[in-house]
């Protein structure tokens, strides 16, 4: 053999080691955290198990994990004194991304919690919905929603929950357990407030300044158009004691219906029908006249609300979110509340939309079609307009002899410290007439002691200053030995959690799947409407993933 024949022989055998050993190795060793790259990894979506089952990582609970990159790799913690970080925002850079032309914040799933280590889980109250009705936009449009837009608890909470009307006071919270279905071991905790119902006849008189977006970027039917339909199906709810004012904002603000009594429709529906979309954007300034205008109205015996109905596209005027949050906090310390209501896609701004209900102790929904504006602005018009208790807490207190670890699923953008849960001056959420707040927690329990938690409600009424705080109880004789004893309540909503934790790619839900989930669904329905579309579009979701993805493991 030549020296030039095996200088070409090394050659080749180096290029066949390059093609086909190297990428063996990169598989091997890389291969899941591509496929979490490109998605959910196949494990986290489909119903093949892992053969031996892994129980939940835990971590150290330290000060410096609040500003950690969640995707930078952890240190586990010993075995008998590990405990996760504490829930919080995302804030490093890029704070938000922007995923088919909307931008969506993004947030760290909660992890699991050792109680011997820290035994308390505190959280503001949510009734968000925007978050769900996005999933079910993106369904229509035949793709799945990005990770950063599914909020567990804005999903729990878009549905209809039977719970027990309260017996005095503003509301009532039913506790109930049942093994789970996701992880075998373990056992799910629903955590259900129910607010007292306010008729039409007993609500407060309403004082309403409709803000609306009349720039260029609301220009498509699925907005502006939209929004008007909206307005009109609030305004046909309202009564002789209401009033309706509007005002937009584009190049310019504009002052468009003074005060108006939501008697009057065609002079409100008049105003309404004139609008056009063009020019640009200026949210801030528009926000500060409505609010001067809201605040005119604000007194103890009424509702004075400010309901803001954009694509959250603000890029003239004052266009930083932080300063806009900081001009409408002396306006909410007068009483006025807020609705944040979005529509569109492409340039959807949730992220903004979604803090603004917060900082506005107000609510946040998407709008997707005109039976979603029934829905808001009709059957739930007291709800959305009346806030019948405020900064809203709510404390879960694991009895360490009872309960070895805890996970709540989703509100980690609720999360608050859990020195400040007496804390009065600690701003939190709003629960308005009727609304109902789920929560759910993933336990794994020990011993036969009881009872398992204590969970503690902190409120004030509208308006007031000290909070008033309830103490209930969950005795383990109120965990179900199968899920089927279980209500139809927390069967649905392990679904609708479940199916949010694995469609956002919890890592804790890695070895779940959906077939779980819909089956969960279907035992559930209690001949609800809105339960039903769930399951279709829960469904539709398994036929958009391969099989070999969607279906459960044999």
């Amino acid at each position: 053999m030549t020296k030039r024949t095996s200088r070409i022989l090394g050659i080749v055998g180096g290029l066949l080691f390059v093609l086909g050993v190297v990428p063996l190795v990169v598989i091997l060793f890389w291969g899941h955290n591509i496929r979490r790259l490109l998605g959910a990894s196949a494990s986290s979506l489909s119903g093949h198990e892992s053969a031996e089952h892994r129980e939940p990582s835990v971590h150290y609970k330290r000060l410096k994990d609040f500003s950690k990159d969640p995707d930078a790799p952890s240190t586990p913690a010993p075995a008998q004194a590990a405990v996760a970080p504490a829930p919080a925002r995302v804030e490093s850079v890029p704070e938000r991304l922007r995923l088919a032309g909307s931008t969506h914040e993004t947030v760290r799933p909660n992890p699991y919690t050792l109680v011997s280590t820290n035994r308390f889980s505190t959280f503001a109250v949510d009734v968000d919905t925007a978050s769900y009705t996005l999933f079910r936009r993106y369904m229509a449009e035949g793709r799945l929603p990005p990770r950063e837009a599914v909020r567990v608890e804005e999903w729990m909470n878009y549905f209809q929950y039977r719970y027990p009307a309260p017996q005095e006071g503003d509301f009532r919270v039913d506790l109930e357990g049942a093994p789970s279905p996701y992880t075998p071991g373990w056992h799910l905790i629903k955590v259900g407030v129910q607010g007292r119902v306010v008729t039409a006849e007993q609500r407060k008189p309403a004082h309403l300044v409709f803000l609306v977006d009349t720039s260029g970027s609301m220009f498509s039917q699925d907005k502006l158009p939209l929004a008007q339909k909206s307005m009109k199906v609030l305004v046909q709810g309202l009564n002789a004691r209401d009033t309706v004012a509007l005002v937009t904002y584009a190049g310019s603000v504009r002052d468009v219906l003074p005060p108006t009594p939501a008697t009057e429709r065609g002079t409100i529906f008049a105003a309404i029908d004139a609008l056009s979309a063009e020019g640009s954007t200026a949210m801030g300034s528009g926000l500060e006249l409505a609010y001067r205008h809201a605040a005119r109205h604000a007194r103890p015996d009424s509702v004075s609300r400010v309901i803001v109905l954009t694509d959250g596209d603000a890029n003239i005027g004052n266009t930083s979110a932080s300063v806009m949050y900081e001009n409408i906090r002396g306006y909410v310390q007068e009483g006025v509340t807020l609705s944040a209501i979005g529509f569109g896609m492409g340039n959807y701004r949730d992220d903004v939309l979604e803090r603004l209900a917060d900082k506005g102790n107000g609510n946040c929904f998407y709008i997707d079609s005109e039976d979603e504006a029934r829905r808001v602005f009709q059957e739930k018009l007291s709800g959305t307009l009346e806030v019948i208790a405020q900064d809203v807490k709510v404390q879960v207190e694991f009895d360490p002899e009872a309960v070895h670890t805890y996970r709540l699923m989703g509100y980690e953008n609720r999360a608050i410290a859990d020195k400040d849960f007496r804390d009065d001056k600690v701003d939190a959420g709003e629960i308005g007439a009727g609304h109902t707040v789920t929560a759910l927690y993933e336990v794994k329990l020990i011993g036969t002691r009881s009872p398992l938690a204590t969970v503690r409600v902190r409120a004030k009424r509208p308006g007031g200053v000290e909070a008033a705080e309830q103490r209930f109880v969950l005795e383990r004789g109120q965990v179900h030995d199968s899920l089927s004893r279980a209500s139809a309540n927390l069967r649905f909503a392990a679904a609708v959690a479940g199916t949010a934790d694995i469609l956002r790619g919890a890592p804790q839900a890695d070895n779940w799947n959906l077939s779980t989930a819909e089956a969960l669904a279907e035992s559930a329905l209690d001949d609800l409407s809105d339960r039903a579309e769930f399951l279709g579009l829960l469904r539709r979701v398994r036929g958009m993933l391969p099989p070999s993805v969607a279906r459960a493991s044999p």
